[in-house]
Protein backbone atom coordinates (compact mmCIF):
# COMPACT_ATOMS: atom_id res chain seq x y z
CA UNK A 1 0.00 0.00 0.00
CA UNK A 2 1.13 3.79 -1.25
CA UNK A 3 0.23 6.92 0.48
CA UNK A 4 -1.45 8.85 -2.61
CA UNK A 5 0.23 12.29 -3.60
CA UNK A 6 -1.49 15.38 -4.63
CA UNK A 7 0.03 17.11 -7.08
CA UNK A 8 0.04 20.75 -8.55
CA UNK A 9 -2.61 23.05 -6.59
CA UNK A 10 -4.06 21.13 -4.84
CA UNK A 11 -0.60 19.88 -3.11
CA UNK A 12 0.48 23.46 -2.92
CA UNK A 13 -2.84 24.43 -1.14
CA UNK A 14 -2.42 21.33 1.43
CA UNK A 15 1.22 22.52 2.59
CA UNK A 16 0.44 26.13 1.97
CA UNK A 17 -2.44 26.54 4.82
CA UNK A 18 0.56 27.01 7.14
CA UNK A 19 1.00 30.42 8.70
CA UNK A 20 3.81 32.53 7.24
CA UNK A 21 6.94 31.53 8.92
CA UNK A 22 8.60 30.55 11.64
CA UNK A 23 8.17 32.30 15.13
CA UNK A 24 10.71 33.17 16.62
CA UNK A 25 9.98 31.53 19.90
CA UNK A 26 10.29 28.51 20.15
CA UNK A 27 7.45 27.67 22.02
CA UNK A 28 5.58 28.81 18.57
CA UNK A 29 4.39 26.75 16.12
CA UNK A 30 6.28 27.40 12.57
CA UNK A 31 4.71 27.94 9.48
CA UNK A 32 5.44 27.91 5.99
CA UNK A 33 4.62 29.63 3.00
CA UNK A 34 4.53 28.84 -0.38
CA UNK A 35 3.89 31.98 -2.24
CA UNK A 36 6.35 32.57 -4.41
CA UNK A 37 5.97 28.44 -5.36
CA UNK A 38 2.09 29.23 -6.28
CA UNK A 39 1.30 30.41 -10.05
CA UNK A 40 -1.64 31.31 -8.79
CA UNK A 41 0.18 33.81 -6.28
CA UNK A 42 3.02 34.87 -7.99
CA UNK A 43 4.08 35.32 -11.30
CA UNK A 44 8.13 35.00 -10.58
CA UNK A 45 9.85 31.67 -10.63
CA UNK A 46 11.05 30.18 -7.59
CA UNK A 47 15.19 29.58 -8.51
CA UNK A 48 15.53 25.98 -7.43
CA UNK A 49 18.99 26.32 -8.44
CA UNK A 50 20.35 26.12 -5.36
CA UNK A 51 18.39 22.56 -4.48
CA UNK A 52 20.99 20.11 -3.90
CA UNK A 53 20.36 16.47 -4.91
CA UNK A 54 20.49 14.29 -2.37
CA UNK A 55 22.74 11.02 -3.03
CA UNK A 56 24.53 7.69 -1.63
CA UNK A 57 27.09 5.55 -3.55
CA UNK A 58 29.33 5.89 -6.53
CA UNK A 59 28.36 8.30 -9.37
CA UNK A 60 29.34 5.94 -12.50
CA UNK A 61 27.64 3.06 -10.73
CA UNK A 62 25.51 0.82 -13.17
CA UNK A 63 22.33 0.80 -11.30
CA UNK A 64 20.84 4.52 -10.69
CA UNK A 65 18.01 3.95 -7.98
CA UNK A 66 15.49 6.90 -7.46
CA UNK A 67 13.49 7.16 -4.51
CA UNK A 68 10.43 9.64 -4.10
CA UNK A 69 9.53 9.58 -0.81
CA UNK A 70 8.27 11.67 2.00
CA UNK A 71 9.40 11.67 6.05
CA UNK A 72 6.11 11.35 7.40
CA UNK A 73 4.87 8.13 5.07
CA UNK A 74 4.78 5.25 7.15
CA UNK A 75 5.41 3.00 3.93
CA UNK A 76 8.48 4.96 3.19
CA UNK A 77 9.88 4.57 6.94
CA UNK A 78 9.52 1.00 6.64
CA UNK A 79 11.16 1.29 3.17
CA UNK A 80 13.76 2.72 4.87
CA UNK A 81 14.35 0.86 7.72
CA UNK A 82 13.72 -2.61 5.56
CA UNK A 83 14.43 -2.79 1.79
CA UNK A 84 16.24 0.63 1.66
CA UNK A 85 18.75 -0.87 4.36
CA UNK A 86 19.19 -4.18 2.58
CA UNK A 87 19.81 -2.18 -0.67
CA UNK A 88 22.41 -0.08 0.94
CA UNK A 89 24.35 -2.72 2.35
CA UNK A 90 24.18 -4.94 -0.72
CA UNK A 91 24.71 -2.62 -3.63
CA UNK A 92 25.03 1.18 -2.80
CA UNK A 93 28.12 0.55 -0.72
CA UNK A 94 29.76 -1.79 -3.17
CA UNK A 95 29.36 0.67 -5.84
CA UNK A 96 26.74 -1.07 -7.68
CA UNK A 97 24.05 1.49 -7.03
CA UNK A 98 24.23 4.86 -7.41
CA UNK A 99 21.22 6.18 -5.07
CA UNK A 100 18.68 9.54 -5.13
CA UNK A 101 16.33 10.15 -2.53
CA UNK A 102 13.88 13.33 -3.78
CA UNK A 103 11.36 14.81 -1.14
CA UNK A 104 7.71 14.46 -1.61
CA UNK A 105 5.61 16.86 0.53
CA UNK A 106 2.19 15.91 1.62
CA UNK A 107 1.81 18.80 4.80
CA UNK A 108 3.97 21.34 6.35
CA UNK A 109 5.94 18.52 8.88
CA UNK A 110 7.21 16.77 5.51
CA UNK A 111 8.78 19.92 4.37
CA UNK A 112 9.98 20.78 7.99
CA UNK A 113 11.75 17.47 8.45
CA UNK A 114 13.05 18.37 5.44
CA UNK A 115 14.39 21.58 6.20
CA UNK A 116 16.63 20.09 9.22
CA UNK A 117 17.54 16.96 7.19
CA UNK A 118 18.94 19.06 4.50
CA UNK A 119 21.25 21.70 7.41
CA UNK A 120 24.66 22.38 7.21
CA UNK A 121 24.50 22.05 3.47
CA UNK A 122 22.99 18.50 3.66
CA UNK A 123 26.43 17.08 4.53
CA UNK A 124 24.08 14.96 6.91
CA UNK A 125 21.23 14.36 5.40
CA UNK A 126 21.20 10.79 5.14
CA UNK A 127 22.21 10.10 8.99
CA UNK A 128 19.08 13.03 9.76
CA UNK A 129 16.94 10.89 7.15
CA UNK A 130 17.68 7.34 9.38
CA UNK A 131 16.92 9.38 12.35
CA UNK A 132 13.62 10.79 11.36
CA UNK A 133 11.91 7.41 9.98
CA UNK A 134 13.03 5.45 12.79
CA UNK A 135 11.53 7.69 15.43
CA UNK A 136 9.04 8.96 12.64
CA UNK A 137 5.88 7.64 15.25
CA UNK A 138 7.50 9.31 17.80
CA UNK A 139 8.18 12.93 16.22
CA UNK A 140 5.24 13.00 14.53
CA UNK A 141 2.86 11.27 16.60
CA UNK A 142 1.21 13.57 18.61
CA UNK A 143 -0.33 15.59 15.55
CA UNK A 144 0.57 19.18 17.41
CA UNK A 145 2.68 21.47 15.59
CA UNK A 146 4.39 23.22 17.90
CA UNK A 147 5.14 19.07 19.61
CA UNK A 148 6.11 18.52 16.28
CA UNK A 149 8.77 21.23 15.74
CA UNK A 150 10.52 20.66 19.02
CA UNK A 151 11.06 17.50 18.49
CA UNK A 152 12.41 18.40 15.13
CA UNK A 153 14.57 20.92 16.34
CA UNK A 154 16.23 18.06 18.83
CA UNK A 155 16.75 15.66 15.94
CA UNK A 156 18.85 18.13 14.28
CA UNK A 157 20.46 19.09 17.81
CA UNK A 158 21.10 15.24 18.57
CA UNK A 159 22.66 15.24 14.72
CA UNK A 160 25.42 17.86 15.30
CA UNK A 161 23.75 20.93 14.74
CA UNK A 162 23.89 24.07 17.18
CA UNK A 163 20.78 25.92 18.48
CA UNK A 164 21.73 28.60 15.58
CA UNK A 165 21.78 26.38 12.94
CA UNK A 166 18.55 24.70 13.60
CA UNK A 167 16.77 27.81 13.91
CA UNK A 168 18.60 29.45 10.51
CA UNK A 169 17.43 26.59 8.31
CA UNK A 170 13.88 26.40 9.78
CA UNK A 171 13.18 29.89 9.18
CA UNK A 172 14.82 30.17 5.46
CA UNK A 173 11.67 31.08 3.68
CA UNK A 174 13.78 30.90 0.14
CA UNK A 175 14.94 27.23 0.52
CA UNK A 176 11.13 26.29 2.15
CA UNK A 177 9.80 27.62 -1.45
CA UNK A 178 12.52 26.38 -3.84
CA UNK A 179 12.75 23.04 -1.91
CA UNK A 180 8.59 22.97 -2.50
CA UNK A 181 9.01 24.08 -6.48
CA UNK A 182 11.52 21.62 -7.11
CA UNK A 183 9.35 18.81 -5.34
CA UNK A 184 6.43 19.45 -7.83
CA UNK A 185 8.79 20.17 -10.48
CA UNK A 186 10.37 16.67 -10.62
CA UNK A 187 7.11 14.62 -9.24
CA UNK A 188 5.12 16.25 -12.31
CA UNK A 189 8.27 14.88 -14.91
CA UNK A 190 8.69 11.46 -13.57
CA UNK A 191 4.29 11.29 -13.21
CA UNK A 192 4.57 10.19 -9.23
CA UNK A 193 1.24 9.79 -7.51
CA UNK A 194 2.27 7.68 -4.68
CA UNK A 195 4.75 7.28 -2.14
CA UNK A 196 7.50 5.38 -1.71
CA UNK A 197 7.93 5.34 -6.11
CA UNK A 198 11.32 3.78 -7.18
CA UNK A 199 12.71 4.80 -10.89
CA UNK A 200 15.32 2.06 -11.36
CA UNK A 201 17.36 3.20 -14.81
CA UNK A 202 14.39 5.29 -15.96
CA UNK A 203 11.97 2.58 -15.15
CA UNK A 204 9.08 3.54 -12.42
CA UNK A 205 8.23 0.94 -9.91
CA UNK A 206 6.22 1.37 -6.87
CA UNK A 207 6.82 0.34 -3.48
CA UNK A 208 7.97 -3.47 -3.61
CA UNK A 209 9.89 -6.00 -0.98
CA UNK A 210 13.08 -6.54 -0.91
CA UNK A 211 12.91 -9.83 -2.72
CA UNK A 212 11.42 -7.93 -5.75
CA UNK A 213 13.93 -5.21 -5.65
CA UNK A 214 16.51 -6.94 -5.40
CA UNK A 215 15.66 -8.87 -8.36
CA UNK A 216 15.44 -5.96 -10.51
CA UNK A 217 18.81 -4.71 -9.31
CA UNK A 218 20.44 -7.85 -10.38
CA UNK A 219 18.57 -7.77 -13.86
CA UNK A 220 20.07 -4.33 -14.45
CA UNK A 221 23.65 -5.68 -13.36
CA UNK A 222 23.30 -8.74 -16.17
CA UNK A 223 22.52 -6.29 -18.69
CA UNK A 224 26.04 -4.28 -17.90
Amino acid sequence: MQRKLLTGAAALAIVAGAAYWLASTPANEPGISLGAANAQESDEAVDTSGIVEMTMGAEDAPVTVVEYASFTCPHCANFHTGPGKKLKAEYIDNGDVKFVYRDVFFDRFGLWASMIARCDGGDRFFGIADMLYKQQKDWIGSGDPVEIANNLRKIGKTAGLDDDQVEQCLQDNDKAKALVAWFQQHAEEDEINATPTLIINGEKHSNMSYADLKEIVEAELAQE
